[in-house]
């Protein structure tokens, strides 16, 4: 009965109950929309800087990452050791170099990656981002990939010949000339001005390396979340060595994470709180309004508690209706745009720059779309406390009379 009685309250005034609910519409739209956009924009960036640039984890010897001693090795049996391991799906050996790429132009400081073709297939998709040539499958004796804006730094394109520069394992200036067999462009754009890519073989003639050793070995996990429990583990199993989770070899990745979440939540917060400052105007224009009407009620024996859960009914009805249409529409456009994507490419040199994909793809998180919906629920209780407070404060006979 009270809840017929509130919904019919609620439309003897249509254009202002359709006003209140068009701006519950628009605001959870709003929250939706910026809320499933940054979600999908920051996974995006995890899933490019996890799956292309660190894998889930990588394993060093002691000291190597504040060192960066050639002569801190690990060896492919302790390779062998990490791929037995039940949550581990594939591994692979790096041979990691700082040094110059040098062309007839000019020249750059980069990281050389010493790499197995095969192995580093199975635990990054960086191979899929060649854009020119192909993942080491050239005739050539010595071959590299580099990174598009490298090349374009370096002045060279597919089959031009560079020399790299750097020390050997006794600390002696050695180097090479390497033919570029493919060119990639990643979504960052800072990992592929600084990073080439050449066999492992070729870089442990070099640095006099043994072809059994390496220094990083990167991992690939069965399950991405499993980092942080995993590399105690490894850890444990392999003495004398590092094992760091993509959280800490990138930060910043880490960060994304839970800088997203915050961010949507305290977005939402913001749009209900300025909704409920109208809802609690509206609502309370509505009692004094029906001043009269609430004395008569009270006049004929209506209890206090039943006027007050009339009121609130009213408004929490409202705000679900809006927060109900709004979360709809939202979804539906999301679903839209999640395969189709929303085109930034006009800011695509700055969000490159920062190694955000100028593509994004919308993605919704149910938790999310839930605990919106729960606070459409509570923000329309606690607008409506005040209201109800007033009409329950009136006096039945000088309510009658109009007083």
């Amino acid at each position: 009965m009270l809840l017929k009685i509130a919904w019919r309250n609620i439309w003897r005034s249509p254009v202002r109950s359709w006003i209140i609910i068009l701006a519950l519409t628009a605001g959870m739209f709003a929250g939706i929309f910026s809320s499933t956009f940054m979600n999908g924009w920051m996974k995006q960036r995890l899933r490019d800087g996890v799956e292309t640039e660190t894998g889930h984890l990588q394993v060093f010897r002691n000291e190597y990452r504040n060192s960066r001693e050639l002569s801190l090795l690990l060896t492919s049996a302790e390779s062998t050791r990490i791929r037995s391991l039940p949550m581990v799906e594939a591994a692979s050996e790096r041979i990691i170099v700082q040094g110059m790429a040098a062309s007839a132009e000019t020249a750059r400081g980069i990281k050389i990656l010493g790499i197995d073709p095969l192995m580093e297939k199975n635990v990054l998709n960086l191979y899929e981002k060649v854009r020119e040539g192909s993942w080491f499958d050239s005739p050539y004796s010595k071959e590299a990939v580099v990174g598009e804006k490298l090349a374009r730094q370096l002045k060279i394109d597919l089959h031009s010949r560079i020399i790299l520069r750097f020390q050997d394992l006794e600390g002696t200036l050695t180097g090479g000339a390497f033919r570029v067999a493919g060119i990639f462009r990643t979504s960052n754009t800072a990992f592929d001005g600084t990073h080439v890519l050449v066999r492992k073989s070729d870089l442990a003639q070099l640095t006099n390396i043994p072809s059994a050793k390496c220094h990083a070995i990167v991992v690939k996990l069965r399950d991405a979340e499993e980092a942080m429990q995993t590399a105690p583990e490894i850890e444990n199993n392999l003495k004398d060595t590092d094992a760091v989770p993509w959280k800490e070899l990138s930060p910043e990745l880490g960060y994304i994470t839970e800088l997203s979440n915050t961010y949507m939540y305290i977005f939402v917060v913001i749009i209900l709180m300025a909704l409920a400052f109208g809802i609690v105007n509206t609502m309370l224009m509505a009692v004094l309004e029906r001043t009269r009407e609430i004395g008569m009620l009270m006049s004929v024996g209506m209890a206090r508690a039943r006027i007050f859960a009339m009121i609130v009914l009213e408004t929490v009805m409202l705000c679900t209706t809006g927060g109900l249409l709004g979360i709809g529409t939202g979804l539906l456009t999301v679903w839209h745009l999640s395969t189709i994507g929303i085109d930034l490419s006009i800011w695509a040199t700055g969000l490159t720059e920062m190694g955000f994909d100028p593509i994004v793809y919308p993605e919704w998180n149910a938790v999310l779309v839930l605990n919106i919906a729960i606070m459409v629920i509570l923000s329309g209780i606690l607008a409506s406390i005040y209201p109800a407070w007033k009409a329950l404060k009136l006096n039945p006979s000088e309510a009658v009379r109009g007083i």
